[in-house]
């Protein structure tokens, strides 16, 4: 008997996967773009100056002045400055690709969304680095009352006195890429993914604490002013908001010109059987394989009735 296919039943297309082989290129390229872009506006020093003054001088009339107690607590207090020190040039580096992979292996669904929101943002800031150079409160002239405590503090750790850069590596990155602070927007994305994916309390206490403690650390270490960590959470907000777009955009690109399997469809031999094994056929109802066997005459069709096997049929050798 034959079946007839009910619409919207065909089978589809199962999503592609991601795989770590091409993630991780793409990772790469957004990171190489967003380093490159840091070191477009590195040569405007006086605007660059201007805009950190600027900042500076709103953030007063606001009564937003965060930094200067900060920075004089990690300055006089080296327990304190040392480990903020690290945490401002290290994690940043760390935690973020650690999230990364663990949405990839155990949230996999989710990746992807995850992902492209992180890189939005990432390139909006980068948007923000180049066309509003600001010179971070660490670079300003000492009479404005901040201390580099990555200076301070370059011999407890790896990076130079220069920048929180390797070592002799100082002079490859913009010191002047300050607003927006991505150290904030990067770990509020880690702060938002641990919240919603991960399923412990202590989880959920790093979700809130890291970015807290980070937006701490980049003004204690005069690193950024109080509204760059402002502006860097305001990049992520667009970030999230475009994320959507920036996919579907993607998927009409990948659907253009990246040719796709076609839908698994039955023919219309296919799908008049329903054949599991050699010789063996199963109906609605009927479960064992052979279970019919023993109808068909020798020389009948599995499957036709015999009805079917009547006029016209062949008839059984005797």
């Amino acid at each position: 008997m034959q079946h007839t296919e009910t619409p919207g039943t065909e089978a589809a297309a199962p999503a592609p996967r991601l795989r770590w082989w091409t993630e991780l290129p793409l990772i790469l390229l957004v990171y190489a773009c967003y380093s490159a872009g840091r070191l477009l506006a590195r040569g405007d020093v006086s605007g660059a100056v201007d805009h950190g003054l600027t900042i500076l001088r709103f953030e007063k009339v606001l009564y937003l002045n965060f930094e200067h107690p900060l920075n004089r607590l990690f300055t006089r207090e080296a327990w304190i400055g040392i480990p903020a020190d690290f945490w401002y040039a290290s994690l940043h580096y760390l935690v973020t690709p650690a999230v990364l992979v663990w949405l990839f292996r155990s949230r996999a669904v989710r990746y992807r969304a995850a992902r492209t929101w992180l890189m939005t943002s990432t390139l909006i800031g980068l948007i923000g680095f180049t066309l509003l150079p600001t010179c971070p409160p660490r670079l300003l002239d000492a009479s404005h009352g901040f201390v580099d405590t990555m200076a301070q503090y370059s011999s407890y750790g790896w990076w130079g006195g220069a920048a929180s850069a390797p070592r002799g590596m100082g002079d490859m990155t913009n010191q002047y890429a300050a607003m927006p602070s991505l150290h904030v927007g990067w770990a509020l994305w880690c702060g938002v993914m641990l919240w919603r994916f991960g399923g412990s309390r202590m989880t959920k206490t790093a979700a809130v604490a890291y970015p807290l403690i980070t937006t701490i650390v980049v003004m204690g270490t005069a690193n950024h002013y109080f509204l760059d960590a402002v502006a860097g959470a305001a990049v992520m907000g667009v970030g999230l908001l475009l994320a959507p777009v920036v996919m579907r955009a993607a998927d009409r690109v990948k659907a253009r010109f990246v040719p796709s399997a076609a839908p698994a469809t039955a023919d219309s031999s296919a799908a008049g059987s329903s054949i599991v094994s050699a010789g063996c056929q199963t109906s609605a109802g009927e479960r064992i394989p052979r279970q019919r066997e023993s109808r068909f005459e020798d020389g009948a069709e599995p499957g036709a009735s015999p009805k079917d096997a009547g006029d016209g049929a062949p008839a059984a050798a005797r």
